[in-house]
């Protein structure tokens, strides 16, 4: 593992430890809270709170086996998963959000009184800023050293603030009004917003699992190809690019002279892996499939003087990302 990649892992180590240490004491104050006050919005919310240290805990290994160099069994790396990960922690929101629901329906149909409930209140207050804290500091970690797994910590720790907020909300109604049933309620309503965000994590899994199309990456490509482009590279076409993990992948088609040696084609083909290894790191797994020019394409080429020129460049073809992932004509 190079220098960048070891400090990447290192960060991402470091923020997910803290994440299951943080969010165990979390979740150890929430049930203290409970049983001050006998809330079934802050016994859902409790509940909530096991599953982020499972899921934070689950996280720490994937990032660790994410970090294996790879093998003969796995010659693409070990990144996918992190999006196993995700889907996991998806999955886990939705059954905490069908717990919420489980728990607040008695209190919502047959309310009963909260005893030490300001007591309860002032603790959730507490853990709601840590928590909020260590969630968005995930979330900014895991987009710095592009781990999914981290941002999908982080969002998961967010919707736990959401939920702690709505708890919050409910019973400081509770204390104004002496509206037990609110209890329920609002526990009720935050469930709702659980599950969306949890099928959004699902949804982002299956895409990266089933290689779906990263636009972001693919715009980020063809700002690399543009800035560093040669007039010796006539066009780029069948761009395909997908990351997993800390390893980006990236293949295309490069159209260069025809009269180019084995040699010289060869070094505009290393020039361009070092280019997107400086951009993404040594992890960066590039495949270029060299294709020759053809007497149609001349009108693009801005390559002169050439010996094989059959029409005048009339503009050199743009390089967005829908024209680099399609494919040629015939």
């Amino acid at each position: 593992m190079d220098l960048r990649a070891t400090s990447q892992f290192r960060v991402r180590l470091l923020a997910i430890s803290l994440s299951v240490a943080v969010s165990s004491g979390l979740m150890a104050l929430k049930f203290y809270a409970y049983w001050l006050t006998g809330s079934t919005a802050i016994l859902s919310d409790a509940l909530e709170s096991i599953i982020n240290v499972v899921a934070s805990s689950f996280a720490l290994g994937s990032i660790i086996f994410a970090a294996k160099s790879p093998d003969p069994s796995h010659p693409y790396g070990h990144g996918k998963i992190e999006f196993f990960s995700a889907g996991f922690e998806g999955a886990l929101i939705i059954l905490a959000a069908l717990g919420i629901f489980y728990q607040a329906w008695p209190q919502l149909l047959h309310p009963r009184g909260l005893p030490h409930l300001s007591g309860g209140v002032l603790i959730l207050l507490g853990v709601n800023v840590v928590n909020l804290g260590l969630g968005a500091g995930l979330v900014l970690v895991g987009k710095r050293t592009q781990s999914l797994v981290l941002v999908a910590d982080g969002k998961h720790i967010l919707t736990d603030v959401y939920t702690t907020g709505g708890v919050l909300l409910g019973l400081g109604l509770v204390l104004l009004t002496g509206w037990y049933w609110l209890d329920g309620a609002v526990a009720f309503l935050v469930g709702v917003n659980i599950i969306i965000t949890g099928a959004k994590l699902v949804r982002q899994a299956v895409a990266g699992l089933m290689d779906a199309s990263a636009p972001q990456l693919l715009q980020e490509i063809a700002a690399i190809l543009q800035k560093h482009r040669k007039s010796i590279w006539i066009d780029v076409h069948q761009l395909r690019a997908r990351r997993s993990g800390d390893r980006v992948h990236v293949d295309f088609h490069l159209i260069l002279p025809r009269d180019l040696s084995l040699e010289e084609g060869h070094r505009e083909v290393k020039d361009l892996e070092k280019i997107f290894q400086s951009h993404f790191g040594p992890a960066a797994d590039i495949l270029i499939h060299l294709d020759p020019c053809e007497d149609p394409i001349c009108p693009i080429c801005g390559y002169n003087p050439c010996r094989h020129r059959q029409a005048d460049t009339r503009q050199q073809s743009l390089w967005p990302p829908e024209v680099l992932t399609a494919k040629p004509e015939g």
